[in-house]
């Protein structure tokens, strides 16, 4: 198996007088007493290109060889980001050992649970399952069991944790990426765009096992088993509350009126970009929004000449987008600036609004940090950024260790992350090291009068 961080140096080819025919070239691996082959290119899957699945026969043949398969099934699935309205799958790609790969396209079903009642009781084995599951969940799909291996390498300490990097790393395999994004709703799709998606699933059965051993051998098998079974708990993500909020350069606006103006704007994007099936930034960019919503311009010529409300959306539609700008000048219930919540202040002015809290938090910070690295593993997956700055801000009132164990449980932390943290951070809060000294500030010098 390759270790997690090796030191590796390119040698020509060593053959010995037993492997005289052997002229593949080699790499020398630290921790290794023997050669071995250098990375090699995963083109082309080992059974073939399979054909698209698309009709209910075809859908009917794949749920019957997956359920008879045995393992885990490799799953991932291709979007259309940026190029089509939402996050849905038009592609979807399972590989399971006794069955192998099939490529579903998903358009002309209504959804796609037939597949899923195939897979009950199996292992999912997703990358970033984040990702893939909330656009497999609206096709009906949702796993008993998962393992994902982008979570599996960030807690196993590999220094790159995408797809084709931690391949690379483990199983000394290339894989190619050149198809991530492609606009998936292509049809028919090019065969070297099936090509790289069968490849996708094509090793993730091999790579979970290198993964599975790497966490044995540190023991952070059970680290990754509580992290898999969170995110199968937690579900789908409820609806954002007010998306339009989340418009590319809305801390820009300072005004109430033209806050409202975004929203007006944003709403109405959407409806047509949902109608027309097309991704909403490919009708106006959020840039625009914002930049029309400063300028409230009241003409078409003044609207297309504000900074990015251009192409043929903002032209043609130009009299839709006035409108929005007209309600927003003429409503009197206007949006607040700022939502309610009960996150705590930025932590750059908590010295200045509460030094104790300030305190806690420049002391327990650290303390993750060397743990983390002790244990090889990046700081935020050890605990959220978020969980320890609301502990910190928010003590619990017995500032005990099972006091803020009982706190991070409250806010999602897993069992082996609060085991962890919780004594380190008790020991901080009831011993912060004191805040550095204020330098005081020094006023500027007055500028000096001009010899006359």
């Amino acid at each position: 198996m390759t270790p997690q961080n090796p030191e590796i140096s390119t040698a020509g080819a060593v053959p010995n007088s037993t492997e005289a025919a052997d002229t593949t070239a080699h790499i020398t691996v630290e921790g290794f007493d023997s050669l071995v082959p250098e990375v090699i290119d995963l083109d082309a899957p080992r059974d073939g290109v399979p054909l698209v699945i698309e009709t209910q026969s075809g859908l009917e043949r794949c749920a019957a060889a997956l359920a008879a398969g045995h393992g885990p099934a490799g799953v991932d699935a291709e979007r259309a980001s940026g190029f089509r309205y939402g996050q849905r799958a038009f592609l979807v790609q399972i590989r399971r050992e006794g069955s192998g790969t099939w490529l579903i396209d998903p358009e002309p079903f209504g959804d796609l649970s037939i597949i899923n009642d195939a897979l009950r009781g199996v292992e999912w084995i997703l990358h970033a399952a984040s990702q893939d599951l909330p656009c497999l969940s609206e096709l009906g799909m949702w796993p008993d069991k998962l393992f994902d291996t982008e979570l599996a390498a960030r807690l196993a300490g590999l220094p790159r944790v995408g797809l084709a990097a931690v391949i690379e790393q483990l199983l000394g395999f290339g894989l190619a990426k050149e198809h991530s994004a492609a606009d998936w709703s292509t049809r028919p799709l090019p065969e070297p765009w099936l090509r790289y998606a069968a490849l996708d699933v094509e090793v993730l059965t091999e790579l979970r096992e290198e993964l599975i051993e790497l966490l044995v051998a540190d023991g952070k098998l059970e680290y990754a088993e509580q992290e898999f079974a969170a995110i199968l708990e937690a579900g789908q993500a409820p609806p954002r509350v007010d998306p339009w909020r989340k418009t590319s350069g809305l801390h820009q606006i300072r005004d109430r009126r033209q806050l409202a103006a975004v929203r007006e704007l944003w709403q109405e994007r959407d409806s047509l970009a949902q109608k027309r099936d097309v991704a909403p930034g490919r009708l106006i960019p959020d840039s625009a929004l914002v930049a029309a919503a400063k300028a409230m311009p009241s003409t078409v010529p003044q609207l297309l000449g504000t900074k990015g409300f251009h192409g043929r959306a903002a032209q043609r539609e130009a009299p839709r987008w006035l409108r929005c700008i007209s309600t927003a000048r003429a409503l009197e219930d206007l949006p607040p600036l700022h939502l309610p919540t009960n996150a705590p202040p930025p932590p750059r002015v908590w010295a200045d609004r509460d030094p104790e809290a300030a305190a806690r938090l420049a002391t327990a910070r650290p303390k993750l940090q060397a743990r983390a690295e002790e244990l090889n593993l990046p700081v935020e997956n050890l605990l959220t950024p978020d969980y320890l700055r609301r502990v910190a801000w928010r003590p619990p009132v017995e500032l005990s260790e099972e006091g803020v164990a009982e706190e991070l449980a409250n806010l999602g932390a897993r069992q082996w992350q609060i085991e962890i943290t919780a004594p380190l951070i008790a020991d901080a809060f009831l011993h912060p090291e004191p805040l550095p000294a204020k330098e005081p500030r020094v006023p500027a010098e007055a500028p000096s009068a001009s010899a006359g």
